[in-house]
């Protein structure tokens, strides 16, 4: 026997030596042969070598981490949090909307067109010492025209290419691309206030330099904003170029790849037209500027027209550069695409567009973001957002189907495209295989394959090169949400804090908002003037009933057949000219965001209607953190414009319209008489449901409360179901009888026509249906005496006594109080003192929240 176990024991040691031997040799299989086939499939960029990658310090790279702005000596008490996304040079700049510089109109006075004409001298600025030279020349200038060229088809945030710069005796070219590390000797001169910088069309200008060099532009004029205080016909500078120095440009020229070197004659004469001609542009656009302020001015007009365009010009100044930021990876591109889809405006069907559908699309989407960001390549050139959507429908299961789908699908787009596209792409070329995997798999965790997609072509054995564009993805990559709840030695701490997260989540998930809100569609008058940015579906709904022509794809922009009624411009409205994105305002939250209100609703719903008309100021988007403390701001003031006014928040006591006798007092004392609507209401529902099962006592109490409001008489089941419906709205009726299924069985007629019978005999009857007696603490301090023939449904006597028909006004909210609030101030101020009451809730809204990322125009004195 015994020999019998040790043979047993010898022949188990040697299946499990096998077995150990048998797993090694596969993991080792199956390394060597996953390594083989990384090293046969090597990177496009291996070979490719892009004018970027010798950049050896980029400012803004392709990580998800937040641009960092320039950091002066002034600041250095602050965190980079707190600075990131304060301007360095606000001080300066706001100096100068305050008292425009116009100084640099002297060098350009009797400034003649023959003496601008452009020879073919140049000077080519490539070398550090020629650029030291450009800044001391410059230094000694009041004045210079600045223009850029950008490339972005091959770059995922683009990059300035050329930069030109012209003084009335010469023009520079400056190669960008080879002094890119060096481009900070610029940096002083541009944000000299002693020196006009002249530009056209600087809002993307202005960023831009930002982005590339820290560069910032202190004292601008731009023509383009003088194009539009002047109401000229278009705004280009192509127009511009033609109307004052007889030269065409070839727009055309600038979609060019301005990467090349050496550059083409052509596009380098058009470079250098675009800054030559900007200084006597911007000379008689001065003049007529002065022209105007003479042929327009009356006495005592203070209105400067010289001064409005330096000051907006200087406002474009402020803008900072940012990245765009969103949930997760590809998210927002995905939540458009889908959006199309379903709205049947691909050619597909919205039946098609399942769940599955969606998911492969979110999946393509954040592949394409992550590939976009490693190889510094632009969306669009990475992989269409038609062969996308061809991906997500046909869904390939081999790496020649999906060349082939994507090559179909770009074919059918290239028509409407600006560049040649390649397809498929050298980046999907590439990486076949993380397409096929993407379509093939099961599991719905995006997280898992980004991480995936980061680790295999970036890590160790990674097949795509490192560079200063992606090198912080590796260690900056943060987007993954983590399921682990963290412990707690305290475990009700814990597990509140557990509950506390899945509330949050819950509300995020219910309320937050499903797709961008802004689209940033453009809308140009006939003549050219931008009008507003819109969202695609009322860009759409102008070209399909053949009111505007579609002009540009990116950023989808129209021009309208008709002649609007105003422009944002002549109402001094910046706002609604002003791009803006879909993040939070108060901390840049992109992952999600939500409506807020900044005037309450119980207020602003009883505005005039036309004070109303410019609703979208003051709504912003917030995250939930940010939306909870400036709801709870929002609540305080609440309370102290009660006190201030003395109209209470909530009703007070409702009592029945029979006990109100014709000169609207109580028949009865106020103090035996009404109960609040809230308890009112509480007690007829449970009267109603539970009555006959409760406990005797409990039902007398109950009973005790209706009673009050009939003043103190029996009452009968249908007094109870009438009860019911006091101070209820419409909606919340409908809501009301959808929710609980209650059938109203002792009212024969409803609620409304039951008043109108018992209201046939006195004129101060038919106006008036409940009457809120309020409580001593709630009398009103005011009196507000309103026209019962255009607000019979609200009135404020002397003694606190509020007379409030229950049409629409639900008397269990702030809607009475808001009511009352606007009413008193039209009476007492009119419409200036609506305009007041909204200045005093934004600056309750900043204070709360000190948003640094309002959208561009956004102001506290706005006037609506």
């Amino acid at each position: 026997m015994a020999a019998e176990r040790e043979n047993l024991g010898v022949t188990a040691l040697a299946i499990a030596a096998t077995f150990l031997f048998a797993v090694v040799i596969s993991i080792r299989f199956l390394k060597e042969y996953f390594t083989n086939s990384k090293r046969k499939k090597s990177c496009y960029l291996n070979a490719e070598l892009k004018p970027q990658h010798a950049f050896k310090r980029v400012l803004a790279d392709n990580s998800y981490s937040p641009f960092k702005h320039l950091k002066l000596h002034s600041a250095d008490s602050l965190t980079d949090e707190e600075y990131s996304n304060l301007h360095p040079y606000k001080g300066e700049i706001s100096k100068l909307m305050k008292n425009p510089n116009v100084g640099f109109l002297e060098c350009l006075d009797g400034c003649e067109k023959g003496s601008l004409e452009m020879g073919s001298s140049y000077m080519w600025v490539e070398t550090e010492a020629q650029l030291r030279e450009l800044v001391e020349v410059l230094s000694n200038e009041k004045v210079f025209a600045v223009d850029t060229e950008q490339h972005s088809y091959r770059s995922f945030l683009g990059f300035t290419a050329l930069v030109q710069i012209s003084t009335l005796s010469a023009d520079y070219l400056v190669d960008t691309i080879i002094l890119h590390d060096a481009m900070g000797l610029l940096r002083p001169v541009f944000a000299n206030p002693g020196i006009c910088k002249v530009f056209h069309g600087a809002d993307n200008d202005v960023l831009w330099l930002q982005r590339d060099f820290h560069i910032y532009v202190v004292n601008l004029f731009d023509t383009g904003k003088v194009c539009d205080i002047l109401s000229k016909p278009q705004r280009s500078l192509a127009y511009l170029l033609e109307t004052y120095c007889s030269v065409s440009a070839n727009k055309l020229l600038q979609r060019e790849d301005w990467r090349q070197r050496p550059l083409s004659e052509e596009m380098i004469q058009y470079a250098q037209a675009d800054a030559h001609y900007l200084l006597y542009i911007a000379y008689c656009l001065s003049l007529e500027l002065k022209q105007q302020k003479d042929e327009n001015s009356s006495p005592g007009e203070k209105f400067n027209f010289l001064h409005e365009a330096c000051r907006r010009s200087n406002a474009t100044c402020l803008q900072l550069f940012g990245k765009d930021v969103e949930a997760f990876p590809g998210e927002l591109a995905a939540l458009s695409v889908i959006s199309r889809c379903l709205n049947d405006q691909e050619n597909i069907s919205s039946s098609l567009c399942d769940a599955k559908f969606q998911e492969l699309v979110r999946r393509l989407c954040l592949w394409r973001d992550v590939m976009a960001r490693l190889h510094d390549e632009s969306l669009r050139f990475v992989l269409s957002e038609s062969a996308v959507i061809a991906l997500a429908a046909k869904v390939p299961i081999t790496e020649t189907d999906i060349c082939s789908i994507i090559s179909e699908a770009d074919l059918n787009a290239e028509s409407t495209s600006r560049v040649p596209i390649q397809s498929p792409s050298p980046v999907v070329s590439s990486h076949l295989e993380d397409l096929l995997c993407l379509l093939k798999a099961n599991t719905t965790n995006l997280d898992s394959f980004f991480q995936l997609f980061i680790q295999q072509h970036l890590g160790p054995a990674g097949s795509c090169p490192l560079s200063a564009y992606n090198y912080t993805l590796l260690s900056k990559t943060n987007l993954g949400v983590s399921n682990k709840s963290t412990s707690n030695r305290n475990g009700f701490r814990a597990s509140k804090q557990v509950a506390k997260k899945f509330s949050r989540d819950l509300f995020v998930q219910k309320f937050s908002c499903k797709s961008p809100v802004y689209h940033n569609c453009k809308i140009y008058a006939n003549d050219g003037r931008l009008l507003c940015y819109c969202d695609r579906r009322k860009l759409e709904w102008y070209v399909n009933r053949n009111l505007a022509k579609l002009v540009e794809d990116d950023p989808l922009s129209i021009v309208l057949l008709f002649e609007p009624k105003g422009r944002p411009e002549d109402e001094d409205n910046e706002f609604y000219i002003q791009s803006k994105k879909n993040i939070c305002v108060g901390c840049g939250e992109g992952k999600h965001y939500l409506r807020y209100r900044i005037i309450p609703s119980c207020y602003r719903m009883h505005f005039p209607e036309h004070l109303k008309s410019h609703r979208s100021h003051d709504i912003v988007l917030v995250c939930v953190d940010c939306h909870e403390t400036a709801h709870a701001a929002a609540e305080k003031y609440k309370r102290q414009i009660a006190a201030e006014f003395g109209i209470p928040l909530f009703v007070g006591k409702v009592v029945e319209k029979q006990n109100i006798n014709a000169s609207g007092s109580p028949t009865v004392s106020s103090e035996e008489i009404g109960v609040s609507p809230l308890q009112l209401r509480a007690a007829t529902m449970a009267l109603l449901r539970h009555g006959p099962q409760m406990p005797p006592q409990r039902r007398d109490e109950l009973m005790q409360i209706v009673r009050a409001y009939y003043g103190g008489r029996e009452i009968s089941d249908a007094d109870l179901e009438r009860a019911l419906l006091v101070g209820m709205s419409p909606h919340e009726r409908r809501k009301f009888e959808k929710k609980r299924g209650y059938a109203f069985k002792h009212l024969t007629t409803s609620i409304n026509s039951n008043d109108v019978k018992q209201n046939d005999m006195t004129e101060t009857d038919q106006k008036q249906d409940y009457v809120d007696t309020l409580s001593v603490d709630d009398t009103a301090s005011c009196t507000a005496d309103i026209d019962d023939a255009t607000t019979s449904d609200l009135k404020i006597e002397n003694g606190g006594d509020v007379s409030l028909k229950h049409e629409k006004l639900s008397l269990l909210g702030h809607g009475p109080h808001g009511k009352q609030v606007v009413a008193y101030l039209l009476k007492e101020y009119g419409e200036n003192g609506i305009s007041d009451f909204c200045q005093r809730w934004r600056q309750v809204f900043v204070e709360a929240l000190h948003p640094r990322f309002l959208p561009g125009g956004w102001d506290v004195m706005h006037r609506d």
